[in-house]
This record gives C-alpha cells, structure tokens and sequence, in this order.
C-alpha cells in the first residue's frame, strides 16, 4: 500500500467524504491551500451531496486531474480532448476494479437511503461501507497514473 493509499484511507476515518479523500492525499501537489481544496471537494461526497451517483473518490480523482493535466482556455480543443480521454481511462481502471463507478452500486444500496442527512461516523458505519477500500483504489490508481505521466 503506497503513502498516498494510506494517506487517502486514514482520511475517511478521520471524516473526511471519499472525495475530500483523495483531494486530501494528493493536496500537496495541487498547487492551491488544503481547506481550499477540501471545501471544493465537500460537495461531491454521498455521490455528488449524497445523491449516489458518481462515487466522491472517483470525482475527486478527477478534480485531481483536473488540476494537473487540465486546461483553462475555452477554445483548446487539444486539452479537452486529451483531459476526456484521461478521465476515460481512469473512469474504465476504477470500473474494471470496483466493478462501478456509482456510489449506490459500489453501496449495494440501489433506490434506498438517497436522505440529505449524512450517517453519524460510528463504529458500525465503518465496519458496513466498503469506502475505505474504494477510496485506497482511487488513490492507488491515480498515482499510477501520475507516476507514469508526470505532468508538465
């Protein structure tokens, strides 16, 4: 288990949402303050505010991305091109490992429990959520890519 999956898992159990997670282990390469990074990231956990759509791990992946292989100009249709094809690929490893990447899926909890009401961290939430596992394959998936495509 690299740092970084350490780093990510010992996040959630700290509290953190599987998105802030990853934005948390990654921080120091993002160029922008931590609580910054971890405010931007807040809204996407629960499955983007607890909807159970796009799994906060793997958006938070993304948001990384995002960050380091991004573009900002609206007219560079190279960039957005390349970013897409980064956050396809990565989309297809996660999928390929957790089998998902929506949050109800990966829960096993199809049309139920979609409250805005976060559940209280306890005990018993930890041993019943397989977040922890999924946050560590976000993470380890997208060093894996940073490390084999170190951004410019």
């Amino acid at each position: 288990m690299t740092d970084r999956e350490k780093l990510a898992r010992n996040s959630f159990l700290e509290g953190y949402n599987c998105s802030q997670c990853i934005i948390c282990a990654f921080s120091d390469m993002l160029g922008i303050d931590k609580n910054m990074a971890l405010r931007l990231s807040s809204s996407f956990g629960g499955g983007m505010g607890r909807m159970r759509e796009v799994c906060g791990s793997v958006s938070g992946m993304f948001m990384v991305v995002g960050m380091l292989y991004g573009y900002d100009a609206p007219g560079d249709y190279e960039g957005k091109k390349e970013l897409y094809a980064i956050v396809q690929e990565l989309a297809a490893r996660y999928k390929e490992e957790a089998g998902s990447i929506i949050c109800r899926e990966l829960l096993g909890i199809e049309g139920q429990d979609n409250s805005a009401v976060p559940s209280p961290r306890t005990n018993e939430y930890y041993k019943k959520r397989p977040c922890t596992d999924k946050i560590g394959i976000a993470a380890r998936i997208l060093e894996e890519y940073i490390l084999e495509n170190p951004p410019v």
